[in-house]
């Protein structure tokens, strides 16, 4: 029973998890004053890329072909450990926070790899890009991280979850995951997802050699990682209410704000991104200092 629950709720975020996308798209547009594209372009982007064949370098490796599919499956068992509706039944007891993020933290491995392999030089700029933003990242979302496990005393999401109430530490531990979400899921001020400018690519950077199905398969791994960040800050870092109409709405108030912070700020020099990434470590910090102080 327990296993199916998981397999259902994987299923189904997976299958929502462009959705996310093309809401944050649209409300962008929406308070830009233009129309814009449906919310299911994602989607139609998708089918476009399974629909084509793929161009492989003569240069790629082993290294270059498997990757798609260690960054969908990293992503896939990330997602098959957040709490969903469930977290006050203790559904899966393997779900450690821990856990999710490092096997993220593989995808990104092999993708950074996969950026090198072919000799591009775009590749390996945005490989090297992406783990200078990682150097900055990571800290500061362990350390958000292991507040809100202090608070209570498990590593477990579900148990994390169950808490029901949200202290002072983890609202300034939730402030710098969500600054840490930003820059995880390439949206600006740190990355631009929409854009293949030389001057600003990290992301697209590294998957710029890819096309057809393996280009699918890591765009839809994108998907699939931004709703597990918005799923940590919905039900982890703020466990107010349950059932799956709470969590929607939860959702839907992260992606609008995501949204209106892509809109209300410029794209930062990778070398401003610094501050911005620093400031989320001073954040988780901070928090770390308040949680031990028992708020």
């Amino acid at each position: 029973m327990k296993i199916l629950i998981i397999i259902i709720q994987v299923a189904v975020l997976t299958a929502i998890a462009p959705l996310i996308s093309g809401i944050i798209r649209k409300i962008k547009n929406n308070i830009r004053m233009r129309r814009g594209t449906s919310v299911f372009q994602p989607y139609y982007n998708l089918a476009k890329l399974f629909a084509k064949n793929e161009v492989v370098s003569e240069n790629a490796s082993w290294i270059f072909r498997v990757t798609p599919f260690v960054v969908i499956a990293s992503a896939i068992f990330a997602l098959s450990l957040v709490p969903l509706v469930n977290a006050g039944n203790n559904v899966n007891y393997a779900g450690d926070i821990l856990l999710i993020m490092f096997t993220l933290m593989l995808g990104r491995f092999f993708l950074a790899l996969s950026g090198l392999d072919t000799g591009s030089a775009f590749g390996g700029m945005g490989s090297s890009r992406e783990m200078f933003i990682s150097s900055l990242v990571e800290p500061a979302m362990m350390i958000s991280i292991f507040v809100v496990a202090a608070n209570a005393s498990s590593t477990n999401q579900y148990l994390i979850a169950a808490r029901g109430h949200v202290s002072f530490s983890a609202i300034v531990a939730g402030i710098a995951l969500l600054m840490v979400t930003i820059a995880e899921t390439s949206r600006i001020p740190v990355d631009n997802q929409e854009t293949h400018l030389e001057l600003t690519m990290i992301h697209e950077a590294m998957v710029l050699e890819y096309s057809g199905r393996s280009l699918a398969l890591i765009e839809l791994a994108s998907h699939i990682k931004q709703i597990v960040f918005f799923t940590i800050l919905a039900n982890v870092i703020f466990p107010i209410g349950a059932g799956l109409a709470v969590y929607v709405v939860k959702i839907l108030m992260i992606s609008a704000m995501i949204g209106v912070i892509e809109i209300s700020i410029a794209k930062m020099r990778l070398f401003r991104a610094v501050d911005f990434l620093t400031f989320s470590l001073v954040l988780s910090m901070a928090a770390l200092v308040i949680s031990a102080a028992g708020l």
